[in-house]
């Protein structure tokens, strides 16, 4: 699909409170698909509910299917920010990425994906956009790769005070 076709198909939104439930919910199925995890719901609420309740932290946006008799919400992505002392300027972490299974390879999160670039070039307070990924999410990467998005020199490292860690089995 080109550029053109996907903005004539697809409305990219920002987000507003009225999408709460549905921004839950793609996270719920986002993080069972891709982590095997089971995210304690009414937390995920308060967290997606704490981003509109401050802007500071960052926005959601929304993939929409334009043409629909009802709202057709197929994708989202949250974005949130890190300062760069060395760039003096801030960087757009694109995160929370979910487009439904029956959207996808459509092109939904390439949408998604060049309306942030247009937004963060706009802007002079924007360096960039970073985004992670599970090592094993292949398809997830290549749709990055595929959209201009190469890997980082940097490793991510944590040490997450919420979630348990999973315990992958071993091969043997």
């Amino acid at each position: 699909m080109t550029s053109s076709s996907i903005n004539e198909m697809v409305l990219v939104r920002p987000a507003h409170t009225g999408d709460l439930d549905l921004l839950v919910s793609f996270s719920l199925a986002m993080a069972q698909e891709t982590e095997g995890r089971q995210l304690d719901e009414a937390r995920l609420l308060r967290g997606t509910q704490a981003l509109f309740d401050e802007p500071t932290r960052g926005f959601y946006l929304v993939a929409e299917i334009k043409g629909q008799s009802e709202s057709t919400i197929v994708g989202q992505l949250m974005v949130t920010f890190e300062w760069s002392d060395w760039r003096n300027a801030t960087f757009w972490w694109i995160q929370s990425v979910y487009v439904r299974p029956d959207w996808r390879r459509r092109s939904i999160y390439r949408a998604m994906h060049e309306h942030v670039l247009r937004e963060a070039k706009q802007r002079k307070d924007v360096c960039g956009v970073r985004l992670y990924v599970e090592k094993e999410n292949r398809g997830a990467q290549q749709a990055y790769h595929r959209v201009g998005l190469s890997p980082s020199t940097y490793q991510v490292f944590e040490e997450d005070f919420v979630l348990t860690k999973r315990t992958r089995t071993s091969k043997r």
